[in-house]
């Protein structure tokens, strides 16, 4: 079959689903947890315990929604559809979860664990179609690779806005309630990622037809579990997820506490972050036109490594190091994107490879297991951070001990760092280079 291109505008709206599903990812990344422990008012013993839960659901949840999108298929398409069915659904679980309720701490807490299980849910019924479309809009490995590269570049204009729009706009929205500000504020971006999945539905197309064998569940995972790149990716998912929501998540904690920042340092130094991000993308695009994408994969991790060793050893809670610590960081933030494009199009090729080795494909369940390995990264972080914050003795909206300072420095660098590592030793077995991939498609025809 001929390589299929892609217009721009197509690009544009695929990488406006990954807008729409940043919505809830940046949040859940950057303020959920500042959110819960400082406005909703929660314990942090008690959110690291519901992240943990919750987490539990997506056992379930992301392997089914996987096997639905094999076993259906609509008019418009398998996946496309329920950008058109759900976005609504979806926004509406955004807005919830950032209301707070004028209930008691107990009743505060069930609404938290059922609003959350919510979004979750709606999470899980949006990204599992939406991450394995672009195995449907083309079998070109470049075009998928450039593809990634506008939908991570749009993801992370979406995290620059939560990370530098939402602080500062509950702020003044809230004024004196900044339970209300939040509702405001990310109810306005639940909004955009409705009318962003619209979006998306309109402007792209499915192009290729997998044929999906009808093979029991357990026959399935055994065939997963033999695929050794898709297992190498899985575990690169979640490694990479838990460094990337430990660091994400401190970032506004130690903004404020560590840096002594107002509202509007703790939206820079997010954003500053977020901007390194968006500038990673097409960096790695630029870089994987004349170097191995597998190979900056797993040099990026390990300068992660390195990276967060300096930003720990060199920036104190001084005002002097506030500048170093916003450069350090900005550096360290584009190194740990660099190769977001390259994993994305990875899970694709995985699932190819597969088929190739032993000639079954077993597509909506391996795209449901990587969703699962990211929300579990996501919950494993958010538990971690909770833990850690109380075991600091970190207060909300107080001046913190040495020890709680300490502690949210090592927090944002060397135990993401320690994360980001172990990625890179495992990106460093992967084989499924540009090269090898024309041999898989070789074998199964695409």
């Amino acid at each position: 079959m001929k390589n299929q291109k892609l217009s721009l505008l197509e690009k544009i709206g695929y990488g406006s689903g990954d807008a729409a599903v940043n919505v809830v990812i940046s949040s859940m990344f950057l303020i959920i947890t500042y959110f819960y422990t400082d406005i909703f008012g929660l314990k942090p013993k008690d959110v690291a315990l519901m992240f943990l839960l919750v987490r539990l659901i997506d056992a379930v949840s992301d392997p089914l929604m996987g096997l639905i999108t094999d076993k259906y298929k609509f008019k418009g398409g398998r996946f496309r559809p329920y950008f058109l069915f759900l976005s609504v659904p979806f926004g509406i679980s955004v807005f919830l979860t950032f209301t707070t309720p004028g209930f008691d701490y107990a009743g505060k807490l069930i609404y938290a664990y059922i609003t959350y299980i919510f979004v979750t849910l709606m999470f899980t019924s949006v990204t599992i179609p939406y991450i394995s479309l672009i195995g449907v809009l083309t079998n070109d490995p470049q075009e998928r690779l450039s593809a990634n590269g506008y939908r991570l570049f749009f993801a992370k204009v979406a995290a620059f806005m939560v990370s530098i729009v939402v602080p500062i706009l509950a702020e003044k929205l809230g004024r004196d309630d900044m339970g209300r500000g939040y509702q405001l504020a990310m109810g306005l971006m639940a909004l955009m990622g409705t009318l962003l999945f619209l979006f998306s539905y309109f402007t792209t197309k499915e192009r290729i037809e997998h044929v999906v064998d009808k093979k029991p569940l357990l026959e399935q995972f055994k065939l997963l579990i033999k695929n050794k790149q898709w297992l190498i990716l899985w575990g690169s998912c979640l490694s990479g997820t838990t460094g990337y929501v430990i660091r994400s998540s401190v970032a506004i904690f130690y903004a404020k506490y560590y840096l002594g920042g107002d509202a509007g340092m703790q939206s820079t130094f997010m954003g500053t972050g977020v901007a390194a991000a968006i500038l990673a993308m097409p960096l790695s695009t630029l870089i994987t036109k004349r170097f191995c994408k597998v190979k900056l994969f797993w040099m990026s991790q390990f300068g992660v490594g390195v990276l967060s060793v300096l930003m720990f050893v060199l920036v104190k809670p001084q005002p002097d190091s506030i500048l170093l610590a916003y450069v350090l960081y900005f550096i360290l933030s584009l190194v740990v994107d660099v190769h977001a494009p390259v994993f994305w199009s990875a899970i694709a090729e995985a699932v190819d490879h597969g088929h190739a080795e032993s000639g079954k494909r077993v597509s909506g369940l391996a795209f449901g297991g990587i969703s699962f390995a990211q929300k579990a990264g996501m919950g494993i972080a958010g538990a971690v951070v909770g833990l850690l914050l109380d075991a600091f003795g970190y207060i909300p909206d107080a001046i913190q001990t040495k020890t709680a300072l300490t502690g949210l420095a090592i927090m944002l660098t060397l135990i993401p760092g320690v994360f980001h590592v172990i990625n890179g030793m495992l990106i460093y077995r992967y084989k499924i280079t540009d090269k090898y991939y024309e041999t898989i498609k070789a074998k199964i025809h695409i």
